[in-house]
């Protein structure tokens, strides 16, 4: 259990699949959110987190690679199992169970449909301030880099953030978060705040279970 006995505050340890795509950034914002964050690219390593994000990059290439080192059902059963996941981006595609256009297998743990690079491609790419739901303040800076939109959500999937024309751009599913945009690439730590958030309540209740 990576969380500290006997300490007030026990010190969560989040993982960032570290396959492919922008690992490293997330990296970055969850230290400043005081996690000891990590990168994952094995299975054992999956078991030692509180946590794991899956970031942005090329989703056909993480699903191919998840494919490739035997991780795709293993990490789909311990997310079912009650591991906090969030996917931005590429990592929210590969969250969905519902991607027409994605030429692998998805985990499909969250009851969603995505379309991939529904803003067009790189040279399409924009800002956008969003209120999202959970997150306190002034609207979050997002960053959509031929970015997926959420097209469609199930009875248990909350909304968290829509742009203007009503396209939903983030989600949640209990333990599950889904953002089409990058956080990483600003200064506004408060996304991840969230999660971590998330992640920190997930592993209290199971040290006082």
């Amino acid at each position: 259990m990576p969380l500290v006995e006997g300490t007030a505050t026990p010190r969560l340890r989040i993982g960032v699949l570290a396959l492919q795509g922008d690992f490293a950034e997330h990296l970055v914002m969850l230290r400043a959110n005081g996690v000891d964050a990590v990168e994952v690219r094995t299975l054992a390593q999956i078991d030692e987190v509180d946590g794991l994000v899956i970031p942005g990059g090329e989703s056909t290439t993480i699903a191919r690679l998840l494919i490739a080192f035997g991780m795709l059902e293993p990490l789909r059963e311990r997310i079912r199992g009650g591991l906090p996941t969030w996917g931005t981006c590429a990592g929210a595609i590969l969250l969905a169970d519902d991607v027409p256009s994605l030429d692998r297998e998805p985990l499909g743990v969250m009851d969603m449909t995505v379309e991939r690079n529904a803003f067009g491609t790189q040279i399409q790419s924009f800002e956008a301030d969003l209120d999202i739901r959970g997150i306190e303040g002034p609207p979050l800076r997002a960053i959509f880099i031929r970015a997926p939109v959420i097209t469609r959500v199930g009875p248990g999937v909350e909304v968290l953030a829509r742009l203007p024309d009503g396209r939903i751009v983030a989600a949640r599913q209990g333990r599950l978060l889904a953002t089409s945009f990058h956080p990483e690439l600003t200064n506004d730590t408060r996304m991840h705040g969230l999660f971590v958030a998330l992640c920190r309540e997930v592993a209290y209740a199971r040290r006082a279970s």
